[in-house]
């Protein structure tokens, strides 16, 4: 079976050695990359030559596990496998489509997550034309998430949502984001992209705290200060390199009891390095008890 990955779009200078692994080892702590719950989102990469050459940047910074979305060549979930396997990477979660949510084949998407071994679906966006524009919408969006989510646990899957910054505008005092996940239900998580909240206006880390026991994941990415030429036009930078303040969000999102920490760069110039340089940080900084979801 072939089934398109229907998806949207969606430093701390630090002494490395490398480690038998091959992942980036810190000096001073001994931690590898590959032990903690660090993965790459692989539209970070979609612009970087062939899947062979972005699973080889992945596994050149140290990273043993992606998020992956959008279509992959139109290859078989065995394939694409094969793919993964060469260079010892675990897929953790997929990015799909509010589209492809609604289009009655669920069941093609599961047996295609779970054949390379993943066990979560974010709905990383909402377009334009699809997107509430009042409360009553984000509550409606959020109801029939939650009957998605019933189907995905219904085979032991678990189901995320994805904001930008467009879900901090507020409606009688609360966030649509807010919202939406209350309106859904505990069996909708929330993958937080710090960035775009931050971009948003609100304080990632406050948001972590409201949302404990709730936050599957963390986008990992860093919001570049004005006029800083290295964002690739997207006002992104990599992280520990612009604004976020790292040493209250990590440690509330460990607290939250996040399962991965997920780098992203919307358009870096380098993404290699970008991605060496994120999990370099993220090797240094992540909390100390943080661990790989057994």
């Amino acid at each position: 079976m072939k089934f398109p990955f229907s998806g949207m779009l969606c430093a701390t200078a630090v002494a490395v050695t490398v480690g038998l692994a091959g992942g980036p080892v810190l000096a001073d702590s001994g931690r590898s990359t590959a032990d903690l719950p660090v993965a790459a989102q692989m539209y970070s990469l979609r612009n970087f030559g062939t899947l062979d050459e972005q699973l080889a940047a992945v596994e050149a910074a140290g990273v043993t596990a992606v998020e992956t979305f959008g279509s992959t060549d139109d290859l078989s979930a065995d394939d694409y496998k094969t793919e993964l396997d060469q260079y010892n990477i675990a897929v953790i979660s997929h990015h799909t489509s509010l589209d492809a949510l609604r289009s009655g084949d669920i069941q093609s998407m599961i047996d295609f997550e779970k054949a390379l071994g993943n066990d979560t679906i974010v709905l990383p966006y909402v377009a334009p034309d699809l997107r509430p524009t009042d409360e009553a919408g984000w509550q409606a969006l959020g109801i029939e998430l939650a009957g998605y989510a019933k189907e995905f646990a219904a085979q032991d899957m678990q189901f995320a949502y994805h904001n930008h910054n467009f879900e901090m505008v507020e409606y009688n005092g609360r966030t649509a984001l807010e919202i939406l996940l209350d309106a859904a239900g505990p069996g909708v998580k929330l993958e937080l992209d710090v960035a775009w909240a931050q971009r948003g206006g609100q304080n990632p880390a406050d948001l972590l705290e409201k949302f404990q026991g709730r936050v599957f994941a963390i986008h990992a990415k860093d919001n570049g200060a004005a006029g800083d030429p290295n964002t690739g036009g997207s006002g992104f930078v990599s992280i520990g390199d612009g604004t976020m303040n790292w040493t209250e969000v990590l440690p509330a999102a460990d607290a939250a009891g996040v399962e991965w920490y997920i780098i992203e760069h919307d358009n870096a110039k380098d993404i290699a390095t970008s991605l060496k340089t994120s999990a370099t940080y993220l090797n240094a900084h992540v909390p100390a008890d943080a661990a790989r979801p057994e």
